[in-house]
């Protein structure tokens, strides 16, 4: 069975958006049919446009396609990829899950391996808590969480984070983060193979 990921990503300056972008190279290289997708934008258009960054971005990546409820359900198995916001998942990113309850009550969501990342401004922005509350989401939803943990020497390389890649803002996309990335990838790749089989 193929596996069917759905990569979503919040990015209000392009971090989150490079990094689903590494991870869908990845997912399809090891065999994945991939649909790269986007939160939902909920800040109001004069608060984007206030802010060069941010409109660019929005420009930037007006041709990807917008998560939707039937996203949710043709995948078997989510990458989501979002901004620390104050130790939490950017409002964007939460406010598309809360959207998601009438798929999550009919068990659409349960079963499938889920994988987070996210990035935050310095080093110690609370990204891990910010993965937990993804993870914390997947239990309500009975899925299964596929963290990197350190099941490669890369993820040492790059910060050691076992709940998932985390990226500081500015920072490089060197061989490495693109590695770990991929690694992460193809971890939840396998997991959902072998959760089809």
């Amino acid at each position: 069975m193929t596996v069917k990921l759905a990569i979503v990503y919040y990015s209000s300056y392009g971090t989150n958006h490079q990094m689903a972008e590494i991870a869908a190279e990845a997912a399809k290289a090891a065999g994945a049919e991939v649909r790269l997708l986007k939160a939902p934008e909920t800040a109001p258009d004069a608060v984007v446009a206030g802010v060069d960054a941010w409109q660019a971005q929005k420009e930037k990546t007006a041709d990807i396609p917008e998560a939707t409820l039937e996203d949710m359900e043709w995948a078997n198995a989510y990458l989501f990829s979002a901004g620390t916001r104050f130790g939490v998942m950017a409002s964007q990113m939460r406010a598309f899950i809360d959207t998601l309850g009438g798929v999550w009550a009919k068990g659409g969501l349960a079963n499938k391996p889920i994988s987070a990342m996210t990035s935050a401004q310095n080093a110690h922005g609370g990204q891990e808590s910010t993965l937990h509350s993804f993870y914390i989401t997947a239990m309500h939803w009975g899925g299964f969480v596929v963290a990197p943990g350190y099941t490669d020497p890369v993820i040492f390389k790059v910060g050691g984070n076992p709940y998932g890649y985390s990226h500081t803002q500015g920072a490089e996309f060197t061989d490495d983060v693109k590695a770990a990335i991929g690694h992460q990838a193809r971890r939840l790749v396998e997991t959902a193979e072998k959760l089809s089989a």
